[in-house]
């Protein structure tokens, strides 16, 4: 018998203290990810590219299942999401699915959530989704394939059959986890009944730089998590580091295990939580200042025979900074680098001003600073104009069309080029500043506006790495932003006795 899925989505990434919060049109235009689609388009919208629900829906037509679309949505981490665009596309996801059992049943459902959504009235966002899927669709077998920055929730858990993070930061395997969320839902389906289930919560935050699974103390956790998972026999142990920026009780890290029996569920998720504490102390904060990540970078960049690249973090576009702070660049100007090519400012009207200008010219700019009323005034040469299409090719966006808008190539100052572009994205692949014609190989020193992802395509090529500190709200010690719903017994600082009260 020929199995019949739905399949659909809804991802964001909410930080409760970001500078703009996120709308309906949003999801409409989100950069680097294909838009808010639903019914018949959204199969050929989203499969050739890697986003999870492009794997689960590889391996459902590969198992020969029927899948009747829903709806998908994604748009750029920000501040909550408006109750209009949350109950729009929640209404979207909700009426495909009535309207696909009223054509008949469904054998399973399969959803690609982020997890770490916070909506203004809902702050355990995905909770209510899962709420009112089930509310439709009943006990049908249902999984979920998750970003590992969720804010993983006991509503989460009691909700799916099975859950499933990516196991990468940067997130290189993306349709894999939606693959692993599918072939679950077939597993489900066949045993005939739920697994039985643990949650457990960490009561420390991991700070996002700490988060990477490329190097410690991470990678030595996501290895004891597989090791774990293999000895044991669970069906999955789900670790999700959690997103230390969203205001309410569940935010942090957290895991989940399903299994064919209670106590292999139990026993698996003590020991992994006990192996994670007993590594707190690995997570502290690893970040420099960005006057000596400058520093630093213009002394290795003397020598070095490779491009010195430093994340501007604490602005990461993916983290819900509006990617336009301009205080690392202000840096690099200060102290006089060269061979720099900061990528990005996010500013359309800057963007528009040097398209209106065109090449060749020098243009006056207040440029970014628009999210903290900060902007550089500067005169540029205007280097490269782009309407800000491209085909990203790094390992964790490959095939993704990224639609920027009108975007710039611009020198600031002697030896200083920044990439301007009119809608915001996490600069993670090179092919962005490829685009604008530069080499990134070839560059002495590349800015980023980014956390963690860049090292996917960029740490490849770099001499050295910086992680910088300068103003922006991705804060990288979140326990210096204003929370008022954390749980009591939390700590915002690994290997802090101070706790929530």
């Amino acid at each position: 018998m020929t199995l019949r899925i739905a399949v659909g989505g809804f991802m964001h990434e909410s930080h409760s203290f970001a500078p703009r919060p996120t709308r309906y049109v949003d999801f409409l235009k989100p950069g680097g990810f294909p838009p808010l689609v639903s019914g018949g388009k959204l199969l050929d919208a989203v499969r050739a590219t890697s986003v999870p629900i492009a794997g689960a829906i590889a391996a459902g037509e590969a198992a020969g299942a029927t899948l009747v679309p829903l709806a998908w949505g994604f748009a750029n981490p920000a501040g909550p999401v408006e109750d209009e665009a949350f109950e729009r596309i929640c209404a979207m996801i909700c009426a495909e699915l009535s309207r696909a059992l009223d054509d008949g049943p469904l054998d399973g459902i399969y959803l690609d959530l982020h997890g770490a959504g916070v909506a203004v009235s809902f702050p355990d966002m995905e909770g209510e989704i899962l709420r009112r899927v089930r509310a439709i669709a009943g006990a049908a077998p249902l999984t979920i394939s998750l970003d590992p920055h969720c804010n993983l929730t006991k509503a989460m858990v009691d909700q799916v059959d099975a859950l499933v993070p990516f196991r990468t930061y940067p997130h290189i395997d993306m349709k894999a986890a939606g693959t692993q969320a599918m072939q679950l839902l077939f597993a489900r389906i066949e045993r005939g009944k739920p697994w039985p289930r643990a949650f457990r919560q960490v009561n420390f935050f991991l700070p996002l730089t700490t988060q990477c699974t490329l190097v410690a103390p991470m990678a030595p956790v996501m290895e004891e998590r597989r090791t774990l998972a293999s000895r044991t026999g669970v069906e999955e142990l789900a670790f999700c580091f959690g997103f230390p920026y969203a205001d309410f009780a569940d935010c942090g890290a957290a895991l989940a295990v399903y299994a064919p029996e209670q106590a292999q569920a139990d026993a698996a998720a003590d020991t992994f939580l006990a192996y994670i504490n007993s590594r707190e102390a690995t997570f502290q904060l690893n970040v420099v200042p960005a006057e000596q990540a400058v520093s630093d970078a213009i002394s290795l960049a003397a020598t070095a025979t490779k491009p010195i690249v430093i994340a501007d973090t604490q602005d990461n576009p993916g983290g819900g900074g509006h990617g336009d702070t301009t205080g690392l660049l202000v840096e690099f100007i200060r102290q006089g680098a060269e061979g720099v090519v900061f990528a990005l400012i996010n500013d359309d009207e800057s963007a528009a001003a040097c398209h209106r200008a065109g090449m060749g010219a020098r243009v006056q700019l207040m440029l970014g600073g628009k999210s903290d009323k900060s902007p550089l005034q500067v005169t540029a040469k205007v280097l490269k104009l782009t309407d800000g299409n491209f085909t990203q090719t790094g390992p964790m966006a490959k095939g993704n069309k990224a639609a920027l808008g009108p975007s710039a190539l611009i020198e600031v100052a002697p030896g200083i080029k920044v990439i301007v572009v009119s809608r915001k994205i996490q600069a993670y692949d090179q092919s962005l500043i490829r685009h604008v014609g530069i080499e990134p190989a070839a560059c002495r020193i590349i800015a980023l506006k980014s956390s963690v992802h860049f090292r996917a395509d960029f740490q490849p090529i770099a001499a050295a790495v910086i992680v910088a500190a300068a103003p922006g709200p991705v804060v990288a010690d979140p326990a210096v932003l204003p929370f008022r719903n954390l749980r009591k017994g939390l700590r915002l600082r690994p290997m802090d006795n101070r706790a929530i009260s």
